[in-house]
């Protein structure tokens, strides 16, 4: 039973990591190793679990009845785990982050840093890319949210902010009559990131309120790409602050309107109620907490 168990595991983290090479560097096991404890369990229960091909891999039915069922199995485990954690003088575990990828450019990357070389017994897989996860099909332990948290099935702790300047190329803005207010930009060229509502709000410094939806010719999930089509001259778009501040320093861009402001970004750690590492995560979230000013 228990080598089955192990082989059950090894086939759920093939399926988690993609392939057989990349399941065998998660799990430090050789290729061949992941492979025929994969066969060796097909075998041992009678089924095919996985189509193979020289590209990817697909479960069959069998194999995506068995994984779910494999990843409520380890889920349970790694709680028990979990649960006698404090009894260790050292936090130990694996924890699997999700974050935008404009985060690899900010403060957090420190933090992430400190928090690693604080817990050297803790490991960090870690996720950068501006689609979102599912946090608990994809099997997160949690994710760094930029916006403002709407899932009340999910824990949430704000643990900083990103402020957002309205940008364009200068031979852009030059082009124009100059905005005196955000509804005069309604008729101008925008460029959308897909993960925001398609309307700007903004404050002005005496705190009057407005919102512009404009005409979205260009619409992305990558606040870079935000940045590389602002410019290339192809309308104003909204971006953190810090890709912004490289902008006017290379003299690529400039700011829309400094006297009025976009609403900024919270910056928000989410995770499930149960997690499967509920300790390792609620230590990880109070450490950057800890950081914030």
């Amino acid at each position: 039973m228990i080598d089955k168990l192990r082989r059950i595991a090894i086939f759920s983290s093939v399926v988690d990591q993609g392939s057989f090479r990349a399941a065998a560097r998660h799990l430090g096991l050789a290729p061949s190793r992941v492979s025929q404890s994969v066969s060796d369990l097909e075998k041992e229960i009678g089924v095919t679990l996985l189509y193979r091909s020289t590209r990817h891999l697909s479960l069959t039915q069998e194999g995506r009845i068995l994984h779910e069922q494999a990843r409520a199995m380890l889920a349970a485990a790694e709680i028990g785990l979990d649960a006698i954690n404090p009894l260790s003088t050292q936090p130990a575990g694996l924890l699997r982050i999700s974050a935008p990828a404009f985060v690899t450019q900010t403060d957090l990357m420190d933090d992430f840093a400190e928090f690693a070389k604080a817990y050297p017994n803790v490991s960090l897989d870690l996720h950068f890319t501006d689609q979102q996860h599912d946090i608990i099909k994809d099997g997160f332990d949690l994710a760094i949210r930029a916006g403002w948290p709407q899932d009340s099935d999910l824990r949430s702790r704000k643990i900083g902010r990103t402020d957002r300047h309205l940008v364009a190329s200068p031979d852009y803005v030059a082009a124009r009559p100059a905005p005196d207010h955000p509804h005069d930009l309604k008729d101008w060229d925008w460029i959308r990131f897909i993960m925001r509502a398609d309307k700007a709000d903004f404050i002005s410094r005496d705190g009057t309120a407005a919102s512009v939806s404009g005409k979205y010719r260009v619409t992305v999930n990558s606040a870079a790409a935000l940045y590389e089509f602002a410019v290339r001259g192809l309308g104003v778009s909204a971006i953190p602050d810090h890709l912004a501040k490289r902008g006017y320093d290379r003299g690529e861009l400039v700011q829309i309107m400094p006297e009025w402001s976009l609403q900024p970004l919270g910056i928000y750690a989410i995770w499930p109620d149960k997690s499967r590492r509920e300790n390792l995560t609620t230590l990880f979230v109070r450490f950057l907490s800890s950081r914030q000013p």
